[in-house]
């Protein structure tokens, strides 16, 4: 397994991240199918971990507590293979409806007990805000993590879809080792001005979303149905937008076949490229994905190939907005 540093005092990871989300049930409310997926999803962190994969990337809210757990029984007994990425502070009702977010510091210290419980251990690898909260000041809420990594229950700092002001208000606090934030071919916003504060500062970059939330897997075809939560959620995956953002699509499924991959791996390739401070999060919940994503890491791209990617990808090519809408008063642009 090829290894990157995050950041200039971050722990050393597998170039790829193993990104635990979508082996529960993200919203929470549907206990039975969190229940079916546990085999898989536990199945595909061992086979991670088999290959050398030692990022696992989770948050307190993913299935209301549920990822945590599955993470905790996946790793019981080989702790020491795993760095694990905790976010906190979504606040969600029984259904899964979203309340907001609390980063105060004693909800700060309150979610990161529960988290130890939760994944069986006794401390947290990496621990971060899942999104800055308006309403408490970034020192802090990084503050409360600073004094959890005096108390040994955190080793690293991180924040998570945080802008270069926050950034650098954070860092001024505690030094921060990664920041986890949207970056693919398709969400570029992190280049003008937040990779090169991360940069200055020495904080590495964790990227999530490298293929879009599916767009850049070449399978979408036309308009999403009705019921694709995608279309009802996502600016990017509606109507004219989308249309627009698949002519960029095809672009990248050129590429893919011409090189005998598919779009997904050109795509997770194009992030890897970006830098050696970069480290992408692959989201899988199936063990037989995990070759595929592997492959990756030897994917080579010429700089006629990248400068054509550049191109068609240019910042502001793909239109729409990145998140929900209930979102973008959270979002660093």
């Amino acid at each position: 397994m090829k290894m990157r540093r995050l950041g200039a005092r971050g722990p050393t990871v597998s170039a790829i991240g193993l990104g635990c989300m979508r082996m529960s049930n993200f919203l929470g409310s549907n206990v039975a199918e969190n229940r079916n997926s546990e085999e898989d999803g536990i199945a595909t962190i061992h086979a991670a971990l088999d290959s050398g994969i030692n990022l696992l990337d989770t948050g307190d809210f993913y299935g209301m507590g549920h990822n945590e757990m599955l993470v905790g029984r996946a790793i019981k007994g080989r702790r020491d293979e795993a760095v694990i990425s905790v976010k906190f502070g979504a606040l969600k009702s029984h259904n899964g409806a979203f309340l907001g977010f609390d980063t105060r510091p004693n909800s700060v210290k309150n979610f990161a007990a529960y988290s130890l419980q939760r994944l069986g251990v006794d401390v947290i690898d990496i621990y971060q805000p899942g999104r800055i909260d308006p309403n408490v000041p970034v020192e802090d809420t990084v503050g409360a993590i600073a004094d959890l990594i005096q108390e040994g229950k955190v080793r690293f700092l991180g924040l998570s879809e945080a802008g270069p002001e926050d950034i650098r208000r954070a860092h001024a606090v505690h030094p921060i080792a990664a920041l986890e934030i949207e970056y693919s071919l398709a969400t570029r916003l992190i280049e003008p001005q937040i990779l090169p504060t991360a940069r200055e500062l020495g904080i590495g970059i964790v990227s999530y979303s490298v293929v879009a939330q599916g767009l850049l897997l070449g399978n979408i075809e036309r308009l999403l149905p009705a019921d694709d939560p995608r279309a009802q959620l996502f600016p990017r995956f509606q109507g004219d937008n989308l249309l627009h953002n698949l002519e960029r699509v095809a672009v990248l499924k050129e590429l893919a076949a011409t090189k005998g991959f598919s779009p997904a791996q050109i795509a997770i390739a194009w992030v890897l490229s970006r830098g050696d401070d970069i480290v992408p999060l692959v989201g899988m919940s199936r063990p037989s994905r995990l070759p595929e994503n592997l492959a990756t890491l030897n994917i080579q791209l010429s700089p006629d190939e990248l400068a054509m990617l550049g191109q068609a990808f240019a910042p502001g090519a793909i239109v729409g907005d990145r998140q929900p809408t209930r979102f973008k008063h959270l979002a660093p642009e």
